[in-house]
């Protein structure tokens, strides 16, 4: 079995002390091309490399951030490999890249993309990142969403008074709205209508 493995350092951001990486499972039965795709993204995130539908099947792990999915693959197929995501329960983000052309059928399918190859460099990598960046507005609505929810409870149970006198409730706010700023800026970069589609 081949399975390779490429760490890039460019992916370990520290943020509030704590090492963050992307890491993208590319899976092509294609030796070139799975290589080819490896190579375009190894300088940006962790890759990990299945040579076929098989492999990817005992490489899913929780801590994949994206898949990029061959769909037709002998043995085990693109569409297997993710039924077996969503049957996981896995949380990363999948884009089929694939010779296929889409058709209706792809309405009822749990990718979060679809590629027809040919592919280039940029847009792999376009896709990634995108991809990347709509799991981390997904996380962070769903913490500024937590954080409201507390708000609004100490705002009903609390006086004004004691709301102003209290430097936790004032860094809360604070949290709050520098969330709400991250948020935009996100959603700025993948365009309101990719957000809209994908919340």
């Amino acid at each position: 079995m081949r399975v390779k493995t490429v760490v890039s350092l460019h992916q370990f951001v520290v943020t509030q002390g704590t090492a963050e990486r992307e890491t993208v499972l590319v899976v092509e039965d294609e030796d070139h091309l799975a290589e080819l795709y490896t190579e375009y993204l190894e300088g940006d995130y962790e890759v990990r490399t299945a040579y076929g539908g098989l492999e990817a099947m005992e490489m899913l792990a929780s801590d994949l951030d994206v898949v990029l999915l061959d769909r037709r693959m002998p043995i085990v197929s693109g569409n297997e490999v993710l039924a077996e995501i969503e049957e996981r329960g896995l949380q990363c983000r999948v884009a089929m890249v694939t010779a296929v052309d889409p058709d209706f059928d792809i309405i009822d399918m749990g990718c979060d993309d679809y590629v027809v190859k040919p592919v280039t460099r940029d847009r792999l990598t376009e896709v990634v990142d995108r991809l990347v960046k709509l799991s981390e507005y997904t996380d962070r609505k769903r913490e500024l969403t937590s954080k409201k929810l507390k708000r609004n409870v100490l705002q009903v149970e609390k006086t004004e008074s004691e709301l102003a006198d209290s430097d936790t409730f004032q860094r809360l706010q604070r949290e709050i709205d520098e969330m709400e700023d991250t948020i935009q800026g996100i959603a700025d970069d993948l365009g309101d209508d990719y957000v809209a589609k994908n919340r």
